[in-house]
């Protein structure tokens, strides 16, 4: 079995999924290769996954190389993680919008931000998935961990012909908060969750066919509870389910709770992801920084630890056995949510076997749910559609249709932000060479300017008239 790891450079993801497939007994004897455009970061990580298989005696072998394609070769799976423009490209994402009043936690799903890294990252993908037919066991999966989820996979659904599933964490971690709301192992919690990425929702919870949501609700009117994520719960207050990311990233996807100084002060202003701006720019701008300073990977004990909450290995693990795991995946929305558009990006349970990947089919959401969903789906639509056809315009108008930007710009100031983005980031977009927004200047209207002599509503005609003649008869 080969195993293809590309953005193999990455400190978080690479260590923590190297630890859990070299932990995984059922994986043992698989060749990993690591691929990373930045020689230092992938030779870096190449001696550390060398060190995990020697001192604990593992079987496997780790090879590295710049050359995509190198690692693809023969390939039974490819897990991308790539981060395109890296922390530099992540600032601009950052600084722009907030000129404009935009105020992004995260940044990296939705937003200005979310969207020009979606910009950045499809081209690649799409190149990817290339490959991976051409090269690649002609079985072989993705497994994208790239971010913004819902537009990457919206666009492989859309432009490549593999089997693919986008894997996030953000159930797993929102089960640990559910359990421990209401005192439960999360195990023994049987939920049915579904919608998109970083907003779906729990639809179910039970304990041995009881239901859960009263008591979860009700902890969640307490202000020790309520303070932990006060977004997720106060949509839930209104629209009746909890979602599966936190108040960072929540606020962010919806109009409500980012747009004025008020609602900043009183629902975003915990520290760090509870709300704060731009935290994760912060978070990652100083870990790039040590990284740049010093190898933290020498500061790391190479010993295995008990695999992560990432779905990868359990992935892997059931393909390779054939012993059946489910898991929430992002696919392409073949009729599993019937009220979110055909070929969106949707997250549902997935379970994988021997034969592959198969998505479940979940029916209507709630139509509130899939309002909700809606927004989102939009924004990813056309995002997706720009980065794929290389198309300013597409970029603005997913930029100007984001909930949040919406609240806080007009649409000439959505324009010349996005205007702005593009061209900072011009080195990591090559799809838009050569191609800008056209200017939308301000039109001054004099105070007296005379109205041109063009047909009016009717209504509004009608209704002149008869105040006209309401006035006469008066007279």
């Amino acid at each position: 079995m080969k195993v293809a790891i590309i953005g193999a450079g990455s400190i978080v993801f690479a260590k923590t999924l190297l630890n859990d497939m070299l932990a995984t007994p059922a994986l043992a004897g698989a060749e990993y290769a690591l691929m990373d455009p930045a020689e230092a970061k992938l030779r870096r990580m190449e001696a550390f996954a060398n060190r995990m298989i020697e001192e604990n005696g593992v079987q496997a072998e780790v090879s590295a190389t710049a050359d995509r394609l190198e690692a693809i070769k023969d390939a039974d799976y490819v897990i991308c993680m790539i981060q395109v423009g890296g922390v530099d490209a992540f600032k601009i994402d950052y600084e722009i919008p907030l000129k404009y009043g935009v105020d992004q936690c995260i940044g990296d799903s939705l937003g200005p931000g979310g969207v020009m890294r979606a910009a950045r990252s499809i081209p690649v993908l799409v190149d990817m998935a290339k490959d991976i037919e051409e090269v690649a066991k002609p079985d072989a999966i993705l497994l994208n961990y790239t971010n913004p989820m819902g537009v990457c996979c919206y666009a492989l659904g859309r432009a490549a012909n593999i089997s693919y599933v986008g894997l996030c964490h953000g159930v797993q971690t929102t089960m640990d908060l559910i359990g421990g709301y209401v005192d439960l192992p999360k195990e023994e919690i049987d939920f049915e969750c579904a919608g998109i990425n970083h907003m779906a929702w729990f639809l179910k919870l039970e304990h041995e066919g009881k239901d859960l949501y009263p008591l979860f609700k009700e902890r969640c009117e307490k202000p020790e509870y309520y303070v932990n994520e006060k977004v997720r719960i106060e949509v839930m207050r209104h629209f009746g389910y909890f979602m599966t990311e936190s108040t960072g990233h929540l606020s962010e996807y919806i109009p409500w709770f980012r747009s004025s100084k008020r609602a900043m002060e009183e629902f975003c202003d915990e520290p760090g992801f509870g709300g704060e701006s731009g935290a994760y720019y912060t978070w990652s701008a100083e870990v790039a920084k040590k990284y740049a300073e010093v190898d933290p990977l020498e500061f790391e004990s190479p010993k295995l630890e008990p695999r992560s909450a990432e779905y990868c290995t359990y992935v892997l693990e059931a393909k390779e056995t054939g012993n059946p795991f489910k898991l929430q995946g992002n696919v392409r929305n073949d009729g599993y949510i019937t009220n979110l558009p055909m070929g969106s990006c949707v997250e549902v349970p997935v379970y994988v076997d021997k034969e592959g990947l198969h998505p479940l089919r979940v029916g209507d959401l709630p139509h509130q749910l899939a309002a909700l969903n809606q927004t989102n789906v939009t924004v990813q639509t056309l995002a997706g559609e720009g980065s794929l056809d290389g198309d300013p315009e597409l970029i603005m108008q997913a930029i100007a249709m984001d909930p949040l930007t919406s609240a806080c710009c007009t649409l000439r100031e959505a324009r010349e932000m996005a205007a702005e983005m593009l061209e900072a980031e011009k080195q990591w977009l090559p799809q838009f060479e050569g191609k800008k927004l056209h200017p939308t200047p301000s039109i001054k209207v004099p105070k007296d300017v005379k109205r041109a002599g063009v047909p009016v509503d009717p209504a509004l005609a009608i209704g002149k008239r008869f105040m006209t003649l309401i006035e006469q008869k008066t007279d």
